[in-house]
Formats: C-alpha cells, sequence, structure tokens
C-alpha cells in the first residue's frame, strides 16, 4: 500500500506551540515550491535567531576553555586528565564552529572579556579559589588560549 503524502500542518501559530514541527512545516513548505505558504517573518527571525545561537555557542565554549585554563594554572595540585580533555574539546569545537562560520573568525577576540568573566566566576565556584585570586584581565591571549600547546603554570608531563 502507498503511503500518503504528509500535508505539513498550516497556520502561523504553529510557530508559537510546537517550534519544531513548524520547521519541519516549513522546510517541507519551501521543497515544495509553496513559498505563498511560508511563514516570511518568522522564518526570517530563526535564521537570524540562528547566527545568534552560533555567536552565544562560540562565547560559552570560549569561558569554558578559559575556565579550565584557570583551574590548570591556578590548581596544578589538583589537575585532571578531565580538564586537559575539556581544554582540548573547546578548542577542537571553537574551531570547527569558525571553519563553519568563517564570518566569526574576529567574535572570539569581541567577546574575550565577557568570556573571561564568567570563567572566573565558574571556576572559583568549582574551586572553591576566590574570584579575587584570579587577575582582574585576562593573563592570556587568544592565541595562546586557542594553541594546543598552551596550559598555563607549572608543567607536569603526566597530566598531559
Amino acid at each position: 500500500m502507498a503511503k500518503a503524502a504528509v500535508r505539513p500542518p498550516m497556520g502561523r501559530d504553529l510557530h508559537e506551540t510546537d517550534l519544531y514541527l513548524w520547521t519541519q512545516a516549513q522546510a517541507a513548505l519551501l521543497r515544495a515550491g509553496r513559498w505563498q505558504d511560508v511563514d516570511l517573518n518568522h522564518l526570517a527571525e530563526e535564521i537570524e535567531s540562528l547566527g545568534g545561537s552560533q555567536k552565544s555557542e562560540i562565547r560559552n565554549r570560549l569561558a569554558i576553555l578559559i575556565q579550565h585554563l584557570l583551574k590548570w594554572e591556578f590548581q596544578p595540585q589538583k589537575r585532571k586528565y578531565g580538564w586537559r580533555a575539556s581544554i582540548v574539546e573547546q578548542r577542537l569545537q571553537i574551531d570547527g564552529l569558525l571553519d563553519v562560520s568563517p564570518s566569526l573568525k574576529a567574535w572570539p577576540e569581541v567577546v574575550l572579556a565577557k568570556a573571561y568573566r564568567l570563567a572566573c566566576v565558574r571556576a572559583a565556584a568549582e574551586t572553591g579559589l576566590s574570584e579575587r585570586g584570579f587577575p582582574e584581565t585576562c593573563p592570556y591571549s587568544l592565541q595562546q588560549i586557542m594553541d594546543d600547546g598552551f596550559y598555563p603554570g607549572p608543567v607536569e608531563p603526566e597530566a598531559l
């Protein structure tokens, strides 16, 4: 028995009630060339939001990366392989995001100060160290932060 073609639900209120279903319906309408039925205003908003999500993800990953670099430097006696794994992962994830959206290559530098502030708050919460114990401004350049060989503080080869 042939499967009946699934007709996407109509109505612009679907955007408010089930975003995933709305996205699938819009994609189906676009593929079918039913331009008159496409919810253009919401579609434009969602496309803009997607770009903003990439910027937020880069900032958040940068904050996590700096957080682990701070922990690595300021608590060398408690270094864990997991911190190193997180540092490596965040660097790779940021590189991947920038490969997909090369127009955002300058973004990490733009948000470095905010990412550093967030990293300090998180690092202090996880380590029990005072936020005041960390430098007021980011002690690492973006080049260092993204350098696969950069690990601040005393070198302990067994942790690397």
